[in-house]
C-alpha cells in the first residue's frame, strides 16, 4: 500500500492519459460510426460501397499494426512526424468506429418499417425523418453496444504505451523496472483501469435512462441501477 501511495501522482497521471485516449478515440469512433452507419444504409450505392470499405478495412486490420503504420511508417513516406499520442487517437478511433458503423446500421435497420412509411406518407423530407423519428429509437438501442465498444476501446489503450504514450501502463512498466515491484506496479495499474471502466460505465448508463426516458420507456432508479447490465439488443455488432 505504500508503495502505491508514494507513487500516486504517477500513476494519476498515467490515468489521466489513458483517459484522455479513451475519450478522444471514442468522440472520433462515435462520429465516424453515426456517418459510416447511415451512409450504409442509404439506397445509393456509391454511399453503401464506401461504408462497406471502411468497416471492412478497419475491422480486418489489428489496431497496434494500424498505430505503428501511422507512428512509424508514415513518417518514412512523407516528411512528417505524426505525435505519439495523435497516432494513438487516430489508430483507435478508426479500428472502433468500424465496429461502431455496424451498430449504427443495425440499429437503424431494426426500426419498424411501418413507422418509416408513415413518415414517408407525411411528406416528411430524408433529413427530418432520421433526426424525428428514426436515429431518436435507433440511438437508444445502439447505447448499450456503444458502451461495450467505449470499454473496449478503454481497456486497447494499454497498447498505445509501446510507441511511447506514457499512459497506465507504461507508468507502470517504468515503475516495475525501477523498483523490482512487479504485484505491486501492476495492481496499481489494475484498480487505475478498473476504476476508469466504472466511470465510463456510469456514464453510459446515464446516456441510455436518458434516451429511454425521452423515448417514454420504464427507467431503472436508483444508483445500483447504472451499474446493472442494459437488457439485450438487437444491434449486434462483434468486436474484434
Amino acid at each position: 500500500m505504500e508503495f502505491l501511495i508514494d507513487r500516486l501522482p504517477l500513476y494519476l497521471s498515467g490515468a489521466g492519459t489513458t483517459l484522455l485516449i479513451t475519450l478522444l478515440g471514442a468522440v472520433l469512433a462515435f462520429a465516424l460510426a453515426m456517418v459510416v452507419g447511415v451512409m450504409g444504409t442509404l439506397r445509393n450505392p456509391v454511399a453503401r460501397a464506401i461504408a462497406t470499405g471502411y468497416t471492412e478495412t478497419f475491422r480486418g486490420v489489428a489496431a497496434l499494426v494500424l498505430m505503428y503504420w501511422m507512428a512509424f511508417a508514415i513518417p518514412q513516406l512523407v516528411p512528417y512526424k505524426i505525435d505519439a499520442l495523435f497516432a494513438a487517437v487516430l489508430a483507435l478511433g478508426l479500428n472502433v468506429g468500424a465496429y461502431g458503423a455496424e451498430v449504427v446500421r443495425a440499429a437503424i435497420n431494426a426500426v419498424p418499417k411501418a413507422q418509416v412509411e408513415a413518415t414517408i406518407a407525411l411528406s416528411m423530407s430524408w433529413w427530418r425523418r432520421m433526426r424525428a423519428v428514426v436515429l431518436p429509437q435507433a440511438w437508444a438501442q445502439m447505447l448499450p453496444t456503444f458502451g461495450n465498444l467505449v470499454i473496449e476501446l478503454m481497456k486497447a489503450t494499454a497498447i498505445v504505451s509501446l510507441i511511447g504514450v506514457s499512459d497506465l501502463t507504461r507508468v507502470a512498466q517504468e515503475q516495475r523496472a525501477s523498483t523490482g515491484e512487479t504485484v505491486a506496479a501492476f495492481t496499481g495499474a489494475l484498480i487505475a483501469y478498473f476504476l476508469i471502466a466504472q466511470l465510463l460505465i456510469v456514464g453510459m448508463r446515464l446516456l441510455e435512462r436518458r434516451a429511454n426516458r425521452r423515448l417514454g420507456r420504464p427507467v431503472a432508479t436508483g444508483f445500483l441501477a447504472l451499474l446493472r447490465p442494459p437488457p439485450a439488443t438487437a444491434t449486434g455488432g462483434g468486436r474484434r
